[in-house]
């Protein structure tokens, strides 16, 4: 008790140990800073995609307008979406389920945030979210729903809509919850969706504050915002896993990446990695960051209130 040597040592093996214990947890955190800094986050940030949702997409409804069938609305859209990896496009392939002539895909441009343009059989055909048809100064019919929205443009005319619905991970609403109970003050979520769907998840997982319609670099100035706007000596945490998201996890105070399905950029750039993809690992390694910080406290004011040994007074 009265060795200053088992005072040192106690301290990053305390640490050690909450990392280990994590570990078994699957949850991996990369130094003894970031799990003692789990102890002050006062403001989670979450990405949707992937995070709060599964990142697992489905078509569930289309919209035909104009002269066009619902079957065309899916074949343009297959052929445009046909050079994408991006979940959403692979799900619009999956439900075509025909196969693609690429002759007649030609100048395939990829517009980040927005959507992509491409001219299918000499037609100029525009797909992506509202914002893009905007840009193009093509009017467009809305569409409320809490699934991403697709609109499909063919030169200056909305011709159809797809729903792709993307299933909210289990208990996430009951891990919000459990958050709270454990020092979270606030929750905030940034999506690239548009904001009434954004909105609408954010409302049902009971999200704080929600930010829809953003781009990758209006994602990192939002969150700039946040962390001007927080206040006292509390930390922001951010909580993604794709490309997009690496930059706000390398600028958060404390960087969580869903490593399971997260991109290799997100999980490089994180200080936290979550091997499950579940929420309800954060609330998990706050716990065990409390009890690592207090059994490392309980071991400094019990060594610190010892009495020193007649051998140590001879020493000194």
């Amino acid at each position: 008790i009265s060795c200053p040597c088992a005072l040192v040592i106690s301290i990053p093996l305390g640490f050690f140990g909450g990392i280990g214990a994590a570990s078994k947890k699957g949850i991996l955190i990369k130094g003894g800073n970031y799990l003692e800094a789990l102890n002050d986050v006062g403001t989670l940030v979450f990405d949707k995609t992937g995070t709060i949702t599964k990142g697992v997409f489905k078509v569930t409804d289309i919209k035909a307008y104009e002269d066009y069938s619902k079957e065309e609305i899916l074949e343009l859209a297959a052929y445009g979406e046909n050079y994408s990896n991006h979940p959403i496009a692979l799900s619009i392939q999956q439900e075509y389920e025909k196969e693609i002539h690429k002759e007649y895909i030609k100048n395939y441009k990829d517009i980040p945030g927005k959507g992509i343009s491409v001219e299918i059989n000499d037609a100029n055909i525009f797909l992506g979210n509202k914002g893009l048809l905007e840009d193009n100064e093509i009017s467009v019919v809305e569409e409320d729903s809490i699934g991403t929205v697709v609109y499909i443009a063919d030169e200056d005319r909305h011709i159809g809509t797809i729903i792709v619905s993307d299933e909210l991970k289990e208990n996430v609403v009951s891990d919000m919850k459990l958050l709270k109970t454990l020092g979270i003050k606030e929750t905030i979520m940034l999506s690239g969706d548009n904001s009434l769907t954004a909105k609408k998840v954010g409302d049902i997982v009971g999200i704080d504050h929600v930010y829809g319609d953003l781009l990758p670099q209006e994602k990192v100035h939002q969150f700039e915002e946040i962390l001007k706007n927080n206040h006292g000596n509390r930390k922001v945490a951010f909580v993604g896993d794709g490309v997009n998201d690496a930059p706000v996890l390398a600028r958060a105070d404390v960087g969580i990446a869903m490593g399971g399905l997260g991109s290799d950029a997100a999980i490089e750039a994180s200080d936290i990695v979550i091997l499950t993809d579940e929420i309800s690992k954060i609330s998990t390694g706050i716990k065990i960051a409390k009890k690592t910080k207090r059994i490392v406290t309980e071991n400094i004011d019990f060594r610190s209130n010892s009495v020193i040994s007649p051998f140590m007074i001879s020493i000194f």
